[in-house]
This record gives C-alpha cells, structure tokens and sequence, in this order.
C-alpha cells in the first residue's frame, strides 16, 4: 500500500430506496399501512353495519311510535267523540229536569191555588146560613150526585098566525106531526088546512160554574121576621158604621127566596173582617139581635154546552088564516085536535097568534104561557 494512498475506515452507507434493502424496506412499510388501513377499513364497515343496524332499529321505533301515535290520536277522538255525545245527553237531560222542575213548580203553584180556593170554600160552606132540612123518605141515584137541578125558562118566539098546542101524551103529537097536514072545519062551508111542525128547543146540556168568594158582598142570615125595608135599612146603618167593623155600602138587597140579606161595600177590605167576626149584635126592633154574617158566593158559568132537542109533546101549527076573531077560532082549533077522530087527544095547553101580531112562548116546568 503506497504511502500517497488515504487510509480511512469506511462503514455502509445507508440503502438507497432504489436498492433492494430500500424497495423492501418501502414494502414493508406500505404493507404496514395497507394492513392499517384495511384494519381502519374494516372497522368502518363494521361501524357502517352497526349504524345501520342501529339506522333500521330507530326506523322500526319510530314507525311503532307513529302506529301507537295514530292509534292514540284514533281512540282519543273516538273518546272525544264519546264524551261529546255524553255531554250532549247530560246536557239535554239538565234541560229536560229543568223543563220537568218548572212544570212541577207551576203544578205545585196551581195545586196551591186550588188547596186554597178548596179551603175557602171549605171555610165558605161550613159558615153558610143554617137552614132547617127534613128527610122525606125519597131516595135517588147515587150516580147523580154531583147534578144539579136547574127550572127551565126558554122564551120562544112565535110568527103571526102559529098556535102551539101541547097535548098531554105524546104519542097524540107524533100523529099529529106524522100526518102534517090538517084540514080544520070552521062550520058551515068554511075550512082552513094548517101545517104541524115539530118545536125543537136549545137546551143546555153541559153546564159548569166556578164559584169563589166575593171580597166585596156579605150574606146576612138569621134574621127575625119584620116588615122588608125597614129591615134592610136597619142592616144598612149598623154596617156602615166604622165602630161595627162596616165601611161605606154600595147596595143592600133581600133575598125573597131564603129570607136573607146581600150588603154590598164600595171598599173589598171590609167584608172579610165582619165575616171573620161571624156573629153580630144589631139593634132591629127594640131589642138587639144576633144576625150571623157569611161569605157571599159569586158564580161564573166557565162551560156551557148545548144541544136542540124536540118537544115530545109541543106541535107547531103554521098557515092559520085571519079570518074569524082570534078566540073563536082558537076555541075550533082546539076543538079540532082535542077529537080523536081527527089524530088528536088530551090537550093541556094551547096558545095561539093571530096574524099581525107578536108573541113569545115561555116553555117552563110543565108550562107554556103567552108575553105579547
């Protein structure tokens, strides 16, 4: 080794990438990032197969939440519907209960009313005058209890040359309306042909009255027996003096039928008080006397129903002629229909118009009579 030579200790160099320790080198090293990242890769998949797992499981809830939402919303609004139609019905049934209360309370207030009408015509009929009553021995029928009798007054009119003609039976008046027409011999040549017509009359046939206490009237009874004004007038003194409980009196009229007295007050204060007080001391004569005061009833007719009815017994005779003076030929009429010959019978009553002239007939109680 020549001396001009350097000696140096010479180590490795480093391995190029070029050469074959580098290549590997870099193969080993991409290896290692190529393993990281498939492991990286891996995990990303696996993490992508865990959301969406996770993806389809929310989306599972979410629809099993939205089923039980519309289902909830669903029988929420049938509930709803339910309890609309509850309420709907409770509120018809207040409505009704109150429709029911008032009907009740109006019910209640009538049913008052009578009680109290009741108990004052109650308190009316158990301070009525006393008056003397004798059992005969009759009897009748109980279903008739509550009638009343009424006597009949039913004025008539009559056209000028009519005659009525009430026969005592009425199988006689049926003859004589069956055949009706009737040619009457007046003597000698002379004749005249009258028509008969049944008579129907208007009676009632269904009758109410209300009757209440007038505020205003007092009804005296037990009264002695003396002369009729100076009674009235005594009673109409005593009781308009202030000191006996009366007040100013309006009318003071006599009973002729029971014997007892109407007063009539201007004030409707007045009455109750001397009817309260019932029995009062009046000086009538030359001594006092005990008269008894009672409420005075006022009647109203609140129905009145009727019907035509004929007369069984009563013929209407029409087209008598002017030809002879009334009486005579009211004397061959009844003549006439009185034979049996002719259809007629008995005749209880008979009257007769002239032409020309205005009469009422007045049907009463078995009667007939003549008002010109």
């Amino acid at each position: 080794m020549s001396s001009d030579e350097d000696f140096s200790l010479v180590t490795d160099p480093e391995p190029s990438e070029h050469s074959l320790k580098g290549v590997k080198a870099s193969i080993k090293e991409y290896k290692k990032k190529y393993d990281e990242l498939v492991q990286e890769q891996k995990e990303l998949v696996d993490a992508a197969k865990d959301h969406q797992v996770l993806t389809e499981q929310f989306k599972k809830r979410i629809e099993k939440l939205t089923r039980d939402l519309e289902d909830d919303k669903c029988s929420y609004s049938i509930q709803l519907a339910d309890e609309k139609e509850k309420l709907c019905v409770l509120k018809q049934e207040e409505h009704d209960l109150k429709i029911e209360i008032q009907k009740m309370q109006a019910a209640l207030e009538e049913q008052e009313a009578q009680n109290a009408s009741l108990r004052e015509q109650t308190d009316v009929f158990s301070s009525m005058p006393e008056r003397n009553f004798i059992f005969a021995g009759s009897t009748g029928d109980s279903d008739k209890w509550r009638s009343f009798e009424m006597k009949p007054h039913i004025i008539y009119p009559m056209e000028g040359g009519t005659a009525l003609i009430t026969f005592e039976e009425e199988d006689v008046a049926r003859n004589i309306l069956t055949k009706k027409k009737h040619k009457v011999d007046l003597g000698g040549e002379c004749s005249v042909t009258v028509e008969a017509r049944p008579v129907h009359l208007m009676l009632p046939s269904t009758v109410e009255i209300d009757s209440d206490v007038c505020p205003c009237r007092i009804l005296i009874s037990n009264l002695p027996k003396m002369e009729t004004d100076p009674l009235m007038n005594k009673l109409e003194i005593h009781f308009s003096k202030k000191k006996h409980g009366g007040g100013e009196v309006d009318d003071c009229e006599f009973l002729p039928d029971s014997g007892n007295v109407v007063i009539t007050f201007m004030k409707s204060n007045i009455a109750r008080g001397l009817v309260e007080k019932e029995f009062h001391e009046v000086k009538l004569q030359k001594n006092y006397h005990t008269v008894r005061v009672t409420p005075f009833l006022n009647g109203k007719i609140t129905n009145l129903e009727t019907k035509f009815t004929m007369c069984p017994r009563t013929v209407l005779l029409t087209g008598i002629p002017d030809i002879m003076e009334p009486e005579t030929l009211q004397d061959m009429l009844e003549i006439h229909f009185q034979k049996n010959g002719n259809g007629g019978g008995e005749i209880e009553a008979f009257l007769y118009n002239p032409p020309g002239h205005h009469s009422e007939a007045i049907f009463g109680s078995g009667s007939t009579e003549n008002e010109e």
